[in-house]
C-alpha cells in the first residue's frame, strides 16, 4: 500500500489517503485525518479502509499530492553511512551512527520547488532511503526492529555545504525551508520485504550523478532503530533518513552545486521517484 498526504484544489487542507493507481481513497472520513494518525493505526487497519469500498475513491487528477509526513515530529539523519560518500567526503568511517537533526519545516513534497537562498553557494543533493516509524517504543531491541516500521520513502536531503561546514553542527545548513523534499508515497513494509537491496539513484536534468544499492549501508535498519531508540523513546510518524552514498556535488571534482532552473529526480527501488525542480529564493 502506498500512504500519502494529498488536498483537493479548492479546499486546502491537508488529508490522508491510499494511493490506488489513478484513484486515491480518502481515508479522512474514516477518522484518519493525517498520515500520522494513519500510521498509528497500522497497516491492518489501512488494508480494511482499502476493502471497504469505493465510496471515497477521487481522481489523481483532482487533488494536489503533497509530502506524505508534512509535519513529521522527528527528522533523524544519519550522515556518513555509506563507506564510498565518506571517503569522497573526507571524512573517517564512523564507528557509531553520526546523526543529526533536519527540521521539519524544511519538508516539502514531490513537485515542490526547492528553493535556494542568497545565503548559500554551494547548495548540495543527496538521494536517502527514509525509514517511517510505526510502533513507537524505547530501548528497541535489534531482532524486533521490523515490528517498529510502518513504511519506507524517498527523502532528498539538500544541504547547503558551506553553512553545514562552517561548524561542526549539521543541523542549520541542512534545514533551510524547502530542503527536505520527502516523497511520493510512503510504501508499507511489507510490499519491501528487505530495505537492504534497494536500487537507489539521483539524477539531474537527465544526468546520472549517484547510483548505489542499500546494501552498501554501513549501519542498517536494526542498527539505527536500536541506536535511536536507546537514546530517545521513537513515536509513529518519525523519519530514519538513512544516509546518502557517492556522487554528491561535494564531492565531485570540480565540485558541482545545485543551480536554479534545474530538475532533480531522486530514486529508490520500490517506492517510485521523488521529483523537484529548483528554483531562486
Amino acid at each position: 500500500m502506498k500512504l500519502i498526504s494529498f488536498e483537493f484544489f479548492s479546499e486546502r487542507k491537508p488529508r490522508a489517503g491510499l494511493l490506488l493507481g489513478d484513484a486515491v481513497l480518502d481515508l479522512t472520513p474514516p477518522g484518519a485525518s493525517d498520515t500520522i494518525m494513519a500510521i498509528a493505526a497500522g497497516a491492518d487497519a489501512l488494508r480494511m479502509a482499502a476493502g471497504a469500498g469505493d465510496q471515497s475513491l477521487v481522481a489523481v487528477s483532482a487533488v494536489r499530492i503533497l509530502a506524505p509526513l508534512p509535519n513529521p515530529p522527528r527528522i533523524f539523519c544519519v550522515g556518513l553511512n555509506y563507506r564510498d560518500h565518506a571517503i569522497e567526503s573526507k571524512m573517517e568511517i564512523p564507528k557509531v551512527p553520526t546523526i543529526f537533526l533536519k527540521l521539519p519545516s524544511a519538508v516539502i513534497g514531490p513537485g515542490d520547488p526547492v528553493r535556494i537562498p542568497a545565503m548559500t553557494q554551494q547548495p548540495d543533493y543527496e538521494v536517502e532511503l527514509a525509514i517511517v516509524i510505526g510502533k513507537g517504543g524505547r530501548d528497541i531491541a535489534k531482532e524486533n526492529w521490523r515490528e517498529h516500521v510502518f513504511g519506507y520513502t524517498i527523502l532528498n536531503d539538500v544541504s547547503a555545504r558551506d553553512v553545514q561546514l562552517a561548524t561542526s553542527q549539521w543541523t542549520l545548513g541542512k534545514s533551510f525551508d524547502t530542503f527536505s523534499p520527502i516523497g511520493p508515497a510512503i510504501v508499507t513494509a511489507d510490499e519491501i520485504p528487505d530495505p537492504h537491496v534497494l536500487d537507489i539513484r539521483l539524477s539531474i536534468d537527465g544526468e546520472l550523478l549517484q547510483h548505489s544499492n542499500t546494501r552498501e549501508l554501513i549501519f542498517k535498519a536494526p542498527e539505527l532503530i536500536a541506536y535511536l531508540s536507546s537514546v530517545t523513546a521513537l513515536v509513529a510518524g518519525d523519519i530514519i533518513s538513512t544516509g546518502t552514498p557517492a556522487g554528491v556535488g561535494l564531492g565531485r571534482k570540480p565540485q558541482r552545486w545545485l543551480q536554479p532552473g534545474e530538475t532533480m529526480t531522486a530514486e529508490v527501488e520500490g517506492l517510485g521517484q521523488l521529483v523537484n525542480p529548483v528554483v531562486k529564493a
